[in-house]
């Protein structure tokens, strides 16, 4: 794996909320309950890495082969590898123990930043800049897709999350950069 593209990064940590909020300039997007890694991808060599720094590509396989498919030569993604029910909620116990008998998505990545691509780093980038250039790098793929964005409304958001059962939500500025490790929110 090339250095520049495989060079050390650290999930970066949500943004804690206590109650709902409504407030300009922020973007509200589905908090999924799985396994959060990075994935890096140096020409069609893929490696998927937890927050804890286990080497979970052989375990992802389908979506190892998903991201090595990509247009992109190299790029690092953050996000999470996830498996959805009927209902398309996140099902964290599925990952680890699936159930033969229910109605579920195969694992999929679900993309929530583009760190790095073809030799630039976009850590200090805006989260609406990386967010565009996610979609574009993630474009028809199916197991390789971009986090669901909910209301534009906090409040809408929230009753969304209610709605559908979700984990929960993740609040995000929309002018917001990554530091390799932790947001910049202002």
């Amino acid at each position: 794996m090339g250095a520049p593209v495989f060079a050390s990064y650290t999930p970066m940590g949500p943004t804690q909320v206590r109650e709902p909020f409504h407030r300009e300039g922020w973007v509200y997007e589905e908090k999924v309950d799985d396994w959060r890694m990075l994935a890096y991808k140096d020409g069609v060599r893929v490696r998927l890495v937890s927050r804890n720094g286990r080497d979970h590509t052989q375990r992802f396989a389908g979506i190892a082969a998903a991201i090595a498919k990509l247009s992109a030569r190299s790029l690092v993604l953050d996000g999470e590898a996830a498996i959805y029910d009927e209902k398309l909620r996140s099902r964290f116990d599925w990952l680890r123990e699936p159930d033969a008998d229910a109605v579920a998505t195969p694992p999929v990545f679900m993309a929530f930043d583009l760190l790095h691509q073809d030799g630039r780093e976009f850590t200090g980038r805006p989260l609406h800049e990386r967010r565009a250039r996610l979609e574009e790098a993630v474009a028809g793929s199916d197991f390789v897709l971009p986090v669901r964005r909910l209301a534009r409304n906090g409040f809408e958001a929230w009753s969304e999350v209610i709605a559908h059962d979700y984990e929960a939500w993740s609040p995000r500025m929309k002018r917001a950069c990554t530091r390799r490790g932790r947001r910049d929110d202002g």
